[in-house]
């Protein structure tokens, strides 16, 4: 057997970025604490899964995503200040205690999607937020081991998509690692 579509895949890995001169451990999953996912789901970045095709158990990888194979390039209008007035609390007080620098907020556009949104600094009259992915215009380095695959069970599937909203991306978070839900 090897990865394919509907499989189950559980892998260890390091994610290096930057370039090799100056790169620097970004997020590591363990054989204790792997990255699980349902290959050819939407789950996982396109590039990713497609440097794990054909792969099986114990077979080792390393590989290189480009930002464009990734998050893209960082865009400077995904950069907006706004009113401060958005981050009152219910008693019409600015909620210093999660707006700050630094922190990641869910935000929602006028269309109702949430977005993640990172604080870079709260000024009199606005906060200035980031709407670029942590990793947009990054490069990615991959190196890891396949620990497991085989066909997805009706159960595995149910608990990946009954308590998971995958759009697809990797990021920093839970569920093993590359998901995106931040769990």
């Amino acid at each position: 057997m090897s990865i394919a579509t509907n499989k189950f895949v559980r892998l260890s890995y390091e994610l290096y970025v930057g370039s090799e001169d100056e790169r620097e451990l970004m997020e590591q999953t363990t054989e204790d604490r792997p990255l699980e996912f349902i290959y050819g789901m939407g789950m996982m970045l396109p590039e990713f899964e497609k440097q794990l095709f054909g792969l099986s158990k114990g077979d080792k990888f390393d590989f290189v995503l480009t930002s464009e194979q990734a998050y893209g390039e960082r865009e400077e209008d995904a950069v907006q200040e706004l009113p401060k007035h958005i981050f009152h609390n219910e008693q019409g007080e600015f909620d210093s205690s999660i707006v700050f620098e630094g922190n990641t907020l869910p935000m929602y556009t006028p269309d109702g999607h949430t977005v993640q949104g990172s604080v870079l600094e709260v000024r009199e009259d606005v906060v200035v937020m980031d709407f670029n992915h942590p990793l947009a215009g990054e490069t990615l380095h991959f190196i890891g081991e396949i620990i497991e695959e085989h066909e997805a069970t009706t159960e595995e599937i149910e608990q990946f998509f009954g308590t998971h909203n995958h759009e697809g991306g990797c990021s920093s978070g839970g569920c093993g690692g590359c998901c995106g839900c931040g769990e």
